[in-house]
């Protein structure tokens, strides 16, 4: 063999040993769901799938995302950044004739693996042959960042980056006949379906009996999710391939629920995150507090690739990181709702800032008031079978501020905003929270534009014209209107 040709077959031999080297990343992100694992405190059920992830790896019991919604929440841990520095803070923006575009200089996450020679892919579970899974960016972006839809399309030796996006809380549906479907599913593979009587509400809601029953299917949808969990770490053990592969468990935001999707509370914000893989010390504890988006920057970094410096994403499995003091979030348009809300939270303390005070807290929404458990509120508020602490999210106003000792009321329900003796903390977090919208160019400062606002509309009232009732589409034209009058009134 000639010197130049066996020096080339040494070279590759080495690439490719090298490849093989570098860890497999598998993101399992489930929809709609808060931390309900017994590995995270939930007694009503167990999920052995998650908890032997907990144990095998590390648990953060801190972890939180930056919006309380599912594109926002996607646009910012795709890119690693804060969905309000990238104009990705309206839910569902970008859809119709007025597009959405990122910097030139921002790259999404899976074509920083590509370019590093990283097979790439997205997908549901189980997978459909060659459909991506969920992806819901507010911006425009290039499906060729993803290769296909599952990562036994890789080349030979070639290390993947792979995302499971799952339904998760969604499983449950919004009335009877979707809390039947996930609980005779479950029935089915565990024998059992969760019963009423094992579940303990938040304070916050009433023991309507629908909330009741819908809360028992969701712990359902978490029991599905967990098996489905263990499905995947199956497939990875059986292909000789878990050992090598760093598996990181998040959900997109909290569960769909009165005070939790949409809103500022942990309920909405506040996600398990649980990563398990080669490097990572098992049985674990992080309990400071870190932000969704930084699985961006810590999967770069365990696969070797540079972490952009543009990036706000930071690698908190680094050795020299250092630890977030506070983590921020924010809720804007979600569909043809608009709301501007902004929080911070440190491990002690949670800030909100409600810039359109003067709108209720349950303002009309189509997606949310068509869920019984809404509805279920509603009516006993209006027939006044709500205590005080029940009848928090059916105010007609909200207040400007609030501040909650997060230790000593988890369920933030006594806001301390007014309470002189907090007055010196009130204004920390004030600080913090104004700092930070000026640092990261915060867009939510300025409303939407009309123009953004009306073709945002259009785009969603012709595909419910196309998918859903005529009743359905009027409801969410009259909304529509509402929000402008009420912007027009300065409310």
């Amino acid at each position: 063999m000639k010197p130049i040709r066996f020096l080339f077959c040494i070279l590759s031999a080495f690439a490719v040993q090298a490849a093989q080297q570098r860890p497999n990343i598998v993101w399992i992100i489930p929809d709609d769901m808060s931390a309900n694992f017994s590995s995270y405190g939930e007694t009503a059920i167990k999920t052995p799938h998650v908890d032997k992830l907990v144990a095998e790896g590390v648990k953060f019991s801190n972890a939180y995302v930056t919006a309380p919604v599912c594109s926002t929440c996607r646009s910012a841990f795709i890119t690693g950044m804060y969905q309000t520095t990238i104009g990705a803070h309206h839910h569902r923006s970008g859809r119709g004739t007025e597009k959405i575009h990122l910097p030139k200089h921002i790259k999404l996450v899976p074509k920083l693996f590509q370019d590093a020679g990283y097979h790439t892919a997205i997908t549901g579970w189980p997978g459909r042959k060659g459909r991506l899974g969920k992806t819901d960016y507010n911006f425009e972006w290039d499906q060729s960042v993803y290769d296909g839809a599952d990562w036994s399309e890789r080349k030979p030796g070639q290390p993947f980056f792979c995302q499971i996006q799952t339904p998760g809380g969604k499983l449950r549906g919004k009335d009877e006949k979707g809390w039947d479907k996930i609980q005779s599913a479950a029935e089915k593979k565990f024998g059992k379906r969760t019963p009423n009587s094992v579940v303990k509400l938040p304070p916050y809601y009433p023991q309507h009996p629908d909330i009741v029953r819908d809360w028992a299917a969701y712990l359902d949808s978490v029991r599905m999710t967990d098996a489905m969990v263990g499905e995947v770490i199956a497939r990875l053990k059986k292909e000789g391939i878990l050992e090598n592969t760093i598996v990181i468990f998040m959900t997109d935001h909290g569960i769909s629920h009165a005070r939790g999707k949409q809103f500022m509370y942990d309920e909405g914000l506040h996600v398990p995150l649980v990563i398990r893989g080669p490097g990572i010390k098992a049985g674990s504890l992080r309990d400071d507090v870190v932000e969704h988006i930084d699985i961006a920057a810590l999967s770069l970094a365990a696969a070797g690739i540079k972490v952009p410096d543009y990036m706000q994403a930071k690698d908190i499995l680094a050795k020299n990181y250092k630890s977030r003091q506070a983590v921020f979030a924010a809720r804007d348009r979600c569909d043809e709702t608009v709301d501007h809300m902004r929080s911070v939270r440190t491990k002690d303390f949670k800030y909100i800032r409600n810039f359109l005070p003067n709108r209720p807290y349950l303002q009309p929404c189509a997606y949310k008031d068509s869920k019984n458990i809404l509805k279920a509120v509603k009516a006993w508020d209006a027939a006044g079978k709500l205590n005080e602490t029940q009848k928090l999210v059916t105010r007609q106003v909200r207040p400007k501020e609030e501040l909650y000792d997060v230790k000593a009321d988890p369920h933030e329900i006594n806001n301390l905003a007014g309470n002189p003796k907090y007055a010196k903390k009130l204004n920390e977090m004030r600080r913090r929270l104004d700092q930070w919208m000026k640092k990261t160019g915060d867009k939510g400062r300025k409303p939407e534009s009309a123009k953004m606002f009306d073709s945002d509309m259009k785009i969603y009232l012709d595909t419910i014209d196309k998918r859903s009732t005529k009743e359905h589409w009027q409801t969410i034209a009259d909304n529509i209107a509402l929000m402008k009058k009420w912007a027009n009134d300065g409310k």
